[in-house]
């Protein structure tokens, strides 16, 4: 497993919940230079994921930085002009639903005035993209992040087959000890 546990959570929560039956982690884009942490994509209902994955925990959460100074907006609203134009290209069918999505587990609301608030940031990346490209962008962060790893625990509780996923097989083994303990 080359991605890491955050893009992992995703590409489960995509598969089990989402139902998706393809999950690319770390995705190459060839015509686009750069890489889309996790791609799902549901051929039943012909929908796509296109989802970037931070997984700071530290602080206030949320922390990309550059030069020293912080960096989410710049960097995560580059990465979704990338990743939308990707999409396009690759799924150009407008029968395809392309949803995109930001995950991250923690972005704190920071004082008034404060030059680093990772809260803000999410509703500016947000914005960003709402302008250049008429996209809703879908923010999974703080309580949703809880909530997303909720609803993988209740899938891991109704099954009893071996997952082959280490998080999903964790959540099945915790929530089969719950019954007994």
């Amino acid at each position: 497993m080359t991605e890491n546990p955050g893009e992992h959570l995703v590409g489960q929560y995509l598969k089990e919940v989402k139902n998706c039956d393809f999950v690319e982690y770390n995705l190459q884009t060839k015509t686009v230079q750069g890489e889309i942490d996790v791609v799902g994509i549901n051929s039943n209902n012909r929908h796509v994921y296109i989802c970037e994955v931070a997984t700071h925990l530290q602080g206030l959460g949320l922390q990309y930085t550059k030069n020293n100074r912080p960096d989410n907006v710049s960097r995560l609203t580059d990465k979704f002009d990338k990743d939308i134009a990707y999409a396009n290209k690759n799924f150009p069918d407008p029968d395809f639903q392309k949803e995109f999505m930001v995950w991250t587990p923690i972005a704190r609301q920071s004082k008034a005035g404060s030059s680093t608030n990772p809260f803000r940031d999410l509703q500016d990346i947000k914005n960003n993209v709402k302008k250049r490209h008429s996209i809703d962008l879908a923010i999974v962060a703080n309580k949703d992040f809880l909530d997303a790893i909720e609803e993988l625990r209740a899938v891991a509780a109704k099954r009893t087959d071996q997952m082959n996923s280490p998080i999903m097989r964790f959540l099945q083994i915790e929530e089969q000890l719950k019954k007994y303990f």
